[in-house]
This record gives structure tokens, sequence and C-alpha cells, in this order.
């Protein structure tokens, strides 16, 4: 390793130590309420991003159409809310700058929005990234989205001084991604678990080839202090995707579901309620009162037996990762969690009880340990 990687890695090393206040949590009731949210449209300026084969679409302007669609939902749905944007037009804005923005804003959460290519024009469908490494063995950080991560990440060689800004660090050049494994992401729990809300959501959508959710080392996502996530909502490369992003309809149906897992997270991370009965299409809409009819005499029908009656639990989660992990194992401070499979992910709770109030006493204690625990209900 060169002199100068050496000094980008032990400046990471002291990045991860110096994570504001804002991003470490503080054991206060603010620090669980998801108050500001930037939206970050990838590219923009001279940093076209992807190209359509025919030359006539381009990422920048696909990103930043579904962006702001996707902030005036949020806005609209939660008028009290800071809903930010790292560029609102065309204009070409930094990586570097893209991540400090959002944590001077003091943001909660922090979506990338991202129009995948590739050569293969039968590749198709939408893919959600979070920071971190594979945690599936045998397939280290560059060997499942080696081009896609390259790409995202050489914007950087647009940038003037980017030698200096970025101390050596090379996007075409595997041995950097090291410094994403010097810096543990405190929020990966978050991350995760909001990316897959946008793969449920986007499900339903126009494009609907779920390419699942992956981990990955971009360097704007490495650099914010909050829940972050990249979407790649879908191929320019391919005909059907690209039909899609072309019309209002179909960007405005990509915003709408991205919305939905908003306010799902949103709903679970600080336990408000979802605007329009979880549904943005039915948001602000009254029904019409039903006539006043008289109802004929309905016969009572057969008694049933009564479904069995579900045990409501709740705990205090502390992660959730790809990886099973042992219960003893000391990142779990000297707590002994509960595992629970979701899926494809384990999550990790502490404290689980039938009593909502003992929960939040839990929480306020582990909270200490695990700034971005918050706490769940269990159905059984």
């Amino acid at each position: 390793m060169n002199s100068v990687f050496r000094l980008f890695a032990y400046t990471a090393v002291l990045l991860a130590m110096s994570m504001p206040a804002h991003a470490q949590g503080n054991g206060t009731k603010g620090s669980m309420a998801l108050n500001t949210v930037v939206i970050d449209p990838g590219h923009g300026g001279k940093d076209a991003g992807s190209i359509s084969k025919d030359k006539k679409t381009y990422e920048k302007n696909i990103a930043l159409d579904v962006s702001k669609r996707l902030a005036q939902k949020i806005s609209a749905a939660y008028p009290e809310m800071a809903v930010l944007m790292t560029r609102s037009n065309d204009t070409f804005v930094e990586l570097e700058n893209r991540a400090l923005f959002a944590n001077k804003a003091g943001a909660d959460l922090f979506i990338c929005v991202h129009v995948n290519s590739v050569d293969n024009t039968r590749a198709n469908g939408y893919s959600i990234h979070c920071l971190g490494q594979s945690r599936v063995k045998g397939n280290d950080l560059y060997s499942k989205n080696l081009d896609l991560v390259k790409r995202e990440n050489s914007v950087i060689l647009l940038e003037d001084g980017y030698e200096t800004t970025y101390q050596g660090f090379d996007p075409n050049d595997p041995q950097s991604s090291i410094i994403f494994n010097l810096m543990q992401n405190a929020h990966l729990g978050n991350s995760l678990a909001f990316a897959e809300d946008v793969a449920t959501a986007m499900s339903n959508g126009p494009i609907r080839n779920n390419r699942g959710v992956s981990q990955d080392p971009f360097w704007v996502l490495w650099r914010t202090a909050m829940p972050s996530v990249l979407i790649e909502i879908g191929f320019l490369s391919n005909q059907e995707d690209l039909a899609i992003m072309r019309t209002e309809e179909g960007r405005d149906q990509i915003a709408g579901n991205i919305f939905k897992a908003f306010c799902t997270f949103k709903s679970r991370y600080d336990g408000s309620i979802t605007p329009g009965d979880s549904s943005s299409a039915n948001a602000g809409v009254q029904e019409k009162p039903a006539p006043s009819v008289q109802e004929p005499v309905k016969q009572e029908p057969p008694k049933t037996a009564a479904p069995a009656k579900q045990t409501v639990k709740y705990g205090v989660q502390v992660l959730v990762t790809s990886k099973e992990m042992d219960l003893k194992d000391p990142f779990f401070c000297g707590y002994t969690p509960t595992h629970i499979k979701a899926g494809k992910y384990n999550k990790y709770v502490i404290g689980v009880t039938t009593s909502q109030a003992e929960a939040k006493k839990t929480f306020q204690k582990v909270q200490k340990s695990f700034p971005d625990a918050f706490i769940i209900k269990i159905t059984e």
C-alpha cells in the first residue's frame, strides 16, 4: 500500500472516531425522530451519467425528475419535515459535497436516485444498494457489482483537484475498496431495513424485476452519517425499462413507490402515522358518504371457531445483517439478543417482552451502546 493510500486510510479511521453527535445519537427522544430527509439525484451538469443507445435520454435527467416527484410527495404528506435535495436543476455536484450537504443538514435519511446501464440489453429491473462489503461467502466487494460501483464512483475523475480532495482514492483500483472496511457503518441496520422497504414497494411498480438489495462500496454512501441507500430504478440500456422511464406516468409511479417505502420506514423508525392510509394515491381524497338506505334484516351466520389469538411482543432491534452471528459476539456489548430470521436477513433484538413500557425502558439503556437501535413489534 503506497504512502498516499496509507494517509487516506488513516483519515478514514479519524473520520470514524470523530463522527458528529447527530450520527452517534445522544440518547434523547429527538434522536429517534425522522425529521430531515435528503434526496440526491445522481449525476448532473457536465456529468450525464448513463445515456440511452439512441442518445436521447440521460440518466441525470431521469434521476432529477424522479427525485423531484419523490420530494413533492414527502413534503405534501409530512409538511413538518425538512425535505432537501442535493441539486434541484441540471448542475454538477461533487460526490464529496453531496455527502457533506446531508451531514451539515443533520439528515436522518439519505436517498440517492440513479439509473443503471450495461452492455447486455436484456438486463432489466431495479436494485437497491447500501454501504459495505458483501457478506456472501466467496463474494468480495467487487465481484458482483464491479462495473456499477466503478461507474458511480468514477464521477470523482470529473472533479477539479480530485487528487487532493480524495487523497489518492482511485475508483478504478479494487485496492482502494479497502478504505470502506476501515469505517464501520453504524447505520447499516436501518439502511438495510429501508432498502428492503424500497425493494418491496417497487415490486408493485411499472418496473417489477427486483434485482435485490446488496452492500457495495459507494463513496457517496460511505461519507454520510445517517441511514443511506442508493436506488438504481431501472436500466437505460433495456428498451422496456427505458420506455417506462421516458413516460411521465412511469416516473411518477416509480417515485410513488419509493414514497410508500419511505412512509413504511418512517412509521417504523419513529412511530409516526402513515399518511393517506399508507396509500399516496388516496391521500387527501374524501369519500362521499353512502346514501342512507334501510337495510334488510340479515340472518346471523353460523358461529365458527375464533382464530387463534396472536401474541404481540416488543423488543429493541440493534442489528440487521445477512450474516448469522454468535449471540455471545462482543458486538452485542454483553447483551444476549434474540435472533429473528427475516427472509435472507437476520435481526437481533434485545429485551423481548410483552410490555411496551418495559421495551421503552430497555431502549433507554440499550441506545447508549447502540445509537441506531429502535423498538420493534413482534407478532407470533
